[in-house]
This record gives structure tokens, C-alpha cells and sequence, in this order.
């Protein structure tokens, strides 16, 4: 068995993605040598150093250039800076004897087959037998890179193709040889799954392998029918969004994110291997060549589809070549769309619609449906797979064959024969033989999919826990409008939200004091956690607002006090709740975190205190929360500067911090040094009932303690530090007003400084600001604006 533990990493070329890779290894922690080419010419800034060719700062230069880099790009490659320090530049002539001390090689060179031979070549002399060696090629044959090497070499090699960025897109083919020990396969799939947090499929050895090669068919597929239809490039962004399944970056601003340059060279390479129908697809229209002459290649150009003139955003018309006023196309059928319940009944309102957006939608989709179908054998086994790598690489809702079952594939086949269209034989089989969907789902939730003339069972990775399956099989101990208690297995029950954006209301509170009850008597513990688009984005704001419009203070002050008492009630559980929280987890949303035993966080998560931003200040226990959080990640028995924590705390609440990754969370102290990070955010419940289980044996709950504060002292400390804010014009009037009341209640109010205080003292004493801000005008507009424009208002 193979036995391979990649405990150091080498990426041979710095560019844009081998950068991207060396940052996204580093963030999980594995050490990375990153080496390019070295520079034949010196620069200005290096001869006026009186550096010559033969010092390592020039041999180095362009990998250090990428490694700094990493700091300025935006999305960020790193989820913290610290991990930079796991990235060691280097060149690919000194320090490839530095391969004898790495587990995997991934090479991200130039897009050039006899370049890549030529890099592996040399990497044969230097590298470990038994060491991984992969390609990110995004579609040139992996079987002809290995053309003359070794035995050895042949078994540990195979394609790793990432999608950019690394760290954000979840994607990554993993494409074998006939040479690849199947052991080598089976273990990269797994470290590609469990370790890098990627969602793996399996490709086969064809041109773009399986997302690029359908992603890029269905982009120029949809430029042609927009040249051909007379549609305008802000049109077709408007209804290829979100209004079917897609990012809402829809069709051109993707191009322009991810680079024509890039885009054009993708399709270039399926181009140069296709005969027939298919070549014509894939050559790109005349005016995007002629974007790519004038250098328009996207946003690193500072325009391409898309031109930000001033405030306003201007689209490019493809016949002029002229920046215009951007367009959106709105027709019965996307008005239609909007009313329908269900993305298969909104996707059916569109493309059978007999209108412009209607007649464009049915041409493009019918058009990748039937290229998909088609290519099923060539660049993947299974419609599982090719579903998947475009869910996972290009963001879509649903993969081709899930989009098809949506829409009927009796009635889209028929459409498409009527049209003179040729459906592959496979598709007529399988529909003649009185099976009318591609996937078939049982009553208890199993899915199965057509598969060589039958239905076979989709495999999921046991750590996948599927709540609405998981809901099917098991049922609902208890539910509300808010939330529901399910039994997840193996003695764990969690708690899931479902309200809009999961904001939390009565009916959550109500459920959160049901679910801890329950889990005390029946349960070895619980997770709070759910598969909503974000953990949770507070409380419910709208509910707020209204009570306070309605003086309703004595509403609101039972409000605040059930929520204190139901998050106590989490703190003290005599079973341990663990909180697995994921994207954004904001306000009330980190407030449930806090108090938990433990917390098992995704790798993207994006946690913070935001309630200043709503004129307010954290009325879930936060400020308390946080704080002791701060002041249990001190060292036992060691003299800390009190006055520092409150600092910090302070600093943190009143300029609404959000992290940017969960890593970054832990450096806030939202997360501890024992709360867990998962990288797969598919695995999170998984890790999280983990969590529960592992407490669970000989669990202590914790026991009430009193808590130092800062008191008079303290107070007049962090006062100081918001009147600084005030006159150098960070804070407004009413800023301070919130600075002054969240100072309040951190420095634990009018007592001496180092005074034990009650725990309950604390929340009262944030209970009382919170109720007092709620009733200020101001605090009321900006509640108000953050409702109706979605984003804070400074007044």
C-alpha cells in the first residue's frame, strides 16, 4: 500500500497560478518551495545595488516577486499573512537538488509540451523515488509529459488541475495515465478531498479535460448566439446569471475576471485537436480577437466586455467596438421566471418561452446539453462526474444533466428533434425505454443516476452529511419556522436554521432552548449548523426596527433577555454543543458561536461583530463573549495586561472587524487554539459531530466564573482611543455614542479597575446600552438603510 504523506510541497513556475497553488498548500500548512527561471538581464533598481547575474536575490528574483505579490492580490491567496512564511523562493537551476526533500512536485510551467518534457527531464535527477510529480496543465495530454522518463517516475505522475483561484474555487481534475500506479490515484484523490478541501474528479486524457472543455464550448456558444441574435454583451450578462443557475458574474464579466488572453488560449487548444462542427465552436469570434490586439483582456487590463467609467459601468458593442450604456434584456419570460417557485420551474419559464430572452436561453442551453451528452465516455465515465466538475469549476447550480432533468428531457428532446437536432443515441435509448430523467431519487433520499442502460447509486464520501436526506431517512425530532432538531447519527443531534438568511427571531430562540434541553435528556450533544448559503447574518433586523418604530422597548427587553438566557443555556449545557459555522457569520450569527464548547469552522468563514455598522452595539452577549474568549487564550499562571484585552476587544466590536478566513478569526480570537478548521467545507457537519463525539466522553461543562475587568479606569482608556477616532474623522457623532457604549460594557462599567464581576452584571449592563441605542433616531435611519440598500449608513 502506498504509504505517502506530503509533508513538504515543491511548485515549479510562480506565475498567476503556481503562486496561487504555493499559497493554497501554504494555508494548510504545508511548507512549499516555489521556483521559476532565472533572470537573464539585470534591472535598473538591481544594477544600481551593484548586484550582478550571479547573486541569489537576482537568480531569485522572479519567484520573490511572486511570493510578495501574494500579499496585494485580490481575492486573497492566503488566508492569513503568517503563511507566507511557508513559502521559500527559489530558481530551476540551484535549487532543484532541493527536490530530494519533497513529497510533491507540481509543475505549473509554460503551456508548452517540449518546455514541461524538458522541466521533468531535470526533475528525474533530483527528485526522491516514490515522490508525487503532477502537472496543473490545463489541457495538454498528460500521457505525452512523460514520454522518455522512468519507471518510477511514470507510476507517481499524474495531472492536478486546479482551477483559479486556488484557494477559492473548489475544483480540481485529477487525471491519470496508463502508468499511474493506481494507488498514486487513489491516494491523491483522497489528500485532494480530505487535505486540499477540493471537490476531485476523475478526467480523462482529452483536450481541456471535462469543466474547461463544456465551459468553454458553452461561453462561445453564447457569444455566437448573441452576434448572431442582434443582443447586446450587458443583455445576455442580465439573463445568464442567476436567473438560471449560474454566478451572478454570468457570462462576460467572468471573461473579463478570468482574462480573454487566458480564455482565448483554452479554446485555442481544443481548436487545434477537433475536426468538424465542433472546430467552428471553438474558434474564437473576430472581435474578441481584435480585443485581445488592443490589449481589452479583462479586469488586470482595466477593461475588456466591461468599462468602469467614473460611477457608471459601461459594455462593449461588439460591432463598433465603442463602449456604450450597459443594457439589461427584460422580457415576459424573465418577469415570468422571477414568480415561480423552485429553480426547475423558474428554468422552465425561461426556455420555453416564446420571447428574446426565451429563444436565446433554449439556443444556448439545448446546444450544451446535447455537447455534454455527447462527449459522456470521452472526457469522464459517468454524468455524476461531468455534473460535478462543472458545479465545482464553474460555479453552476446544477451540471448539465441536473439542468436537463429540470427541463424535461422528454419535452427538450422532442424540441430539439422537431428543430432537425441530432440527440446522442444513448439519450433516445434511455428515454425509449420509459426512463424520462437522467437521476432517479427514492423516498428515503438515495439518488441514483443512468448509468450503461440502468440506475446506479450516486457514491458519496461518508463524511458528506446531507441534512435534507439525512431530514428524509430520519425525520425531525422538533421543528419551527426558525429552526429544525435533527438526529444526525451516532447519538448527535443538530440544530439547523432555515429562516430568511438564517436571522435569527423568537422562533430560533425558542428552538435553540428546545434543542439544549432535548440534547441534555436523549443525546450525547449537539451541533448548530446548516447548509443555508451562510452560516448566519445576525438577528432579524427587520423585527427590530419595527418594534422600536413602535416604542415597543419593553418587546425588545424580553427579546434581549431570551436570547441571553438561551445562549447561557449553550455556555452550560451539561452535553457539549459545538458550532460549526461557514461564509458569513455575522452579528447574532457569531454571538451563537461564542459561547459554544467548541467551534469547528470552515476555512471560509468571514466572522465579526458587525452591529455598529446598524448603529448598534452586540446584544446577544457578544461583547462579553469575545472578551472572555480573549482572556482564556492568555497562558495559565502568567501576569497579562488587562487594559490590552479590553483594547483589543474594543477595537475588534466598534470598527465592525470581519475576518476574511477562519484562520484569520483565530488571530481575533473569535476561534481559540482548540477550535477546529475544516478545509472541505462538504466535510464540515462531519467534522463537527466529530467534534461532538470526541467531548462527549467524560465531557465537564463549564463552570460559571467570575470575570476581571477594567472598570472606571479602563473606561476612560478606550474613551480616549474613540475621541482620537472622532478627530481624525474615522468616527461620526453617533459613532462615538456607540464607541462610548460598547466601552461601557467592555470595561465592565463604574467599578475599580482588576474587580471581579458576575457574568450576568455584563450582559445586563449590554442589554441596557443595546435597548438604549435602538431607540436613537440615528441608530433607526441606519437600521432602516441597511434593510432597504443593503449596505451601513454614515449619519
Amino acid at each position: 500500500m502506498l504509504n505517502q504523506l506530503i509533508k513538504k510541497a515543491a511548485v515549479l513556475g510562480s506565475g498567476v497560478m503556481g503562486s496561487g497553488i504555493a499559497a493554497h498548500l501554504a494555508n494548510i500548512g504545508i511548507p512549499t518551495l516555489l521556483l521559476d527561471i532565472v533572470p537573464r538581464e539585470l534591472t535598473k533598481e538591481e544594477e544600481a545595488k551593484g548586484l550582478t547575474l550571479a547573486d541569489s536575490q537576482v537568480r531569485n528574483r522572479i519567484s520573490t516577486a511572486a511570493i510578495q505579490k501574494l500579499l496585494k492580490q485580490k481575492p486573497a491567496p492566503l488566508t492569513v499573512k503568517k503563511n507566507l512564511a511557508l513559502i521559500e523562493a527559489g530558481n530551476l537551476e540551484d535549487d532543484l537538488v532541493k527536490l530530494k526533500d519533497v513529497d510533491w512536485i507540481i509543475e505549473v510551467v509554460v503551456e508548452n509540451l517540449q518546455v514541461k518534457k524538458q522541466v521533468f527531464e531535470k526533475v528525474e535527477q533530483y527528485r526522491k523515488p516514490g515522490s508525487l510529480v503532477s502537472s496543473n496543465t490545463s489541457g495538454i495530454s498528460v500521457e505525452a509529459m512523460v514520454e522518455g522518463r522512468s519507471e518510477d517516475f511514470k507510476k507517481h505522475f499524474l495531472g492536478t488541475h486546479f482551477f483559479n483561484p486556488p484557494r477559492y474555487l473548489k475544483l480540481l481534475e485529477v487525471i491519470p495515465t496508463q502508468y499511474t500506479d493506481p494507488e498514486v490515484l487513489s491516494f491523491m484523490k483522497t489528500f485532494g478531498e480530505d487535505v486540499l478541501g477540493k471537490g476531485v474528479v476523475e478526467a480523462k486524457d482529452t483536450p481541456n479535460f471535462i469543466a474547461n472543455r463544456i465551459g468553454t464550448y458553452g461561453l462561445l456558444v453564447t457569444v455566437q448566439e448573441m452576434l448572431k441574435g442582434g443582443y447586446s454583451v450587458g443583455e445576455i450578462d442580465s439573463i445568464t446569471g442567476p436567473l438560471v443557475g449560474r454566478p451572478s458574474s454570468a457570462t462576460f464579466r467572468t471573461l473579463d475576471v478570468v482574462g480573454l488572453d487566458t480564455f482565448a488560449h483554452v479554446a485555442k487548444n481544443v481548436y487545434e485537436q477537433v475536426q468538424g462542427k465542433e472546430k467552428e465552436v471553438f474558434e474564437v469570434p473576430a472581435f474578441m480577437k481584435e480585443m485581445l490586439e488592443k490589449g481589452w483582456i479583462g479586469s488586470k487590463a482595466g477593461q475588456g466586455f466591461f468599462l468602469k467609467h467614473g460611477k457608471e459601468i459601461l459594455e462593449l458593442d461588439p460591432t463598433t467596438m465603442d463602449y456604450i450604456p450597459r443594457k439589461k434584456l427584460k422580457t415576459a419570460a424573465t418577469e415570468a421566471s422571477k414568480q415561480e417557485k423552485g429553480s426547475a420551474n423558474k428554468m422552465k419559464a425561461l426556455v420555453y418561452a416564446d420571447d428574446r430572452a426565451g429563444k436565446f436561453l433554449w439556443n444556448t442551453l439545448s446546444q450544451s446539453l446535447l455537447y455534454s451528452a455527447q462527449l459522456l465516455g470521452e472526457i469522464a465515465d459517468d454524468i455524476v462526474t461531468i455534473d460535478r466538475a462543472m458545479k465545482w469549476g464553474f460555479g453552476w447550480d446544477k451540471g448539465p444533466f441536473e439542468t436537463w432533468d429540470a427541463i424535461g428531457v422528454e419535452k427538450s428532446v422532442l424540441k430539439i428533434q422537431e428543430s432537425g437536432g441530432e440527440v446522442p443515441v444513448w439519450v433516445t435509448e434511455m428515454l425509449e425505454k420509459g426512463n424520462t430523467s437522467f437521476y432517479k431519487e427514492e423516498e428515503n433520499g438515495d439518488l441514483y443516476y443512468y448509468h450503461n442502460g440502468e440506475y446506479s447509486p450516486v457514491e458519496f464520501n461518508p463524511k458528506v452529511i446531507d441534512l435534507k436526506k439525512v431530514k428524509k431517512q430520519k425525520g425531525v425530532i422538533k421543528k419551527n419556522s426558525g429552526a429544525s432538531l435533527i438526529d444526525i447519527g451516532d447519538g448527535v443531534a443538530l440544530l439547523e436554521f432555515h429562516s430568511p438568511s438564517n436571522a435569527i427571531g423568537l422562533d430560533i430562540v425558542q428552538m435553540i432552548n428546545f434543542a439544549v434541553d432535548e440534547v441534555e435528556k436523549n443525546y450525547k450533544g449537539l451541533v448548530i449548523g446548516n447548509q443555508g448559503k451562510n452560516f448566519c447574518v445576525g438577528a432579524n433586523l427587520a423585527m427590530m426596527l419595527m418594534e422600536a418604530q413602535d416604542d415597543n422597548i419593553y418587546e425588545l427587553d424580553m427579546v434581549v433577555r431570551q436570547l441571553h438566557s438561551a445562549l447561557l443555556k449553550v455556555k452550560y449545557s451539561s452535553k457539549p454543543v459545538v458550532a460549526a459555522p461557514f461564509g458569513m457569520t455575522l452579528g447574532g450569527g457569531a454571538e451563537v458561536c461564542l459561547p459554544a464548547a467548541h467551534i469547528q469552522a470552515s476555512s471560509e468563514t468571514y466572522m465579526g461583530l458587525v452591529e455598529v455598522g446598524v448603529g448598534l452595539l452586540p446584544g446577544g452577549g457578544g461583547n462579553k463573549e469575545l472578551y472572555l474568549k480573549h482572556l482564556e487564550g492568555m497562558p495559565n499562571g502568567v501576569n497579562f495586561d488587562l487594559q490590552a484585552v479590553a483594547n483589543k476587544v474594543f477595537e475588534t466590536i466598534a470598527t465592525a472587524k470581519v475576518s476574511t478566513s477562519a484562520e484569520e478569526a483565530r488571530e481575533n480570537n473569535f476561534l481559540n487554539a482548540a477550535d477546529g478548521i475544516s478545509f472541505n467545507s462538504d466535510h464540515l457537519l462531519y467534522d463537527a459531530k466529530q467534534a461532538v463525539l470526541a467531548l462527549s466522553e467524560g465531557y465537564k461543562p463549564k463552570v460559571r466564573k467570575k470575570i476581571p475587568v477594567t472598570g472606571e479606569t479602563g473606561y476612560a482608556t478606550l474613551l480616549l482611543g474613540a475621541e482620537g477616532m472622532r478627530l481624525s474623522g474615522y468616527l461620526s457623532e453617533h459613532d462615538v455614542k456607540i464607541a462610548k457604549k460598547i466601552a461601557y460594557v467592555i470595561a465592565g462599567g463604574k467599578v475599580p479597575f482588576g474587580t471581579e464581576v458576575d457574568e450576568q452584571y455584563l450582559l445586563d449592563l449590554e442589554r441596557e446600552a443595546f435597548l438604549s441605542l435602538i431607540a436613537e433616531p440615528k441608530t433607526q435611519q441606519r437600521m432602516q438603510h441597511m434593510l432597504v440598500k443593503g449596505k451601513p449608513l454614515r449619519n
